[in-house]
């Protein structure tokens, strides 16, 4: 086996990827802190071709260098909102018909496996700060929430991977819209 290049990888350009067909789906971020973190949902929100993210609160907008360090650039592809406050973000998407999901662990939860996607619909994943998750007001505003289902010890994962895990199975439902 040989590793490919990156211009064998035949990627799509910052122009291309604005103009190219997107699955329905809009991460929200809910106060997350981290540049880090941020930079990091960028990076695969364009990796899954995400409608766009909106940034909440104190989640810090790019241009910026800490976001730049694990966005690598997706941040100038993927389309971003700033909301001062996040209920205004479920809110706005609510009025234009997206069904709105917080990514936590509550009362009557939906196990993310089990989570029935229509690419007629349009969708949006809240996901929380790292260390109080999405706040309740938020959560009382969503249409439903998602669980991702653990089995060791630790009762959460990090924004990032979090995010990671439920694009990637959201996308393989929704991915048929890109053809």
């Amino acid at each position: 086996m040989r590793k490919l290049s990156v211009l064998e990888l035949q990627r799509m350009t910052s122009d291309e990827f604005k103009k190219a067909n997107k699955i329905p789906l809009i991460v929200v971020l809910d106060e997350v802190r981290s540049m880090n973190n941020i930079g990091s949902v960028f990076r695969t929100g364009d990796a899954f071709r995400v409608a766009a993210v909106y940034l909440c609160g104190i989640t810090a907008t790019p241009p910026h260098p800490d976001i730049h360090k694990t966005a690598l650039g997706a941040e100038d592809a993927v389309d971003w909102i700033y909301f001062k406050d996040t209920l205004e973000a479920v809110r706005s998407l609510q009025k234009i018909g997206y069904k709105v999901f917080a990514i936590e662990q509550v009362e009557g939860s939906c196990m993310l496996q089990d989570i029935e996607l229509s690419t007629t619909e349009k969708y949006a994943i809240v996901m929380g700060n790292e260390v109080k998750g999405v706040k309740q007001e938020v959560v009382s505003q969503c249409d439903g929430c998602i669980e991702i289902p653990q089995y060791g010890t630790k009762h959460s994962l990090n924004v990032s991977v979090t995010t990671g895990i439920v694009l990637w199975e959201m996308f393989q439902k929704l991915k048929g819209i890109l053809h």
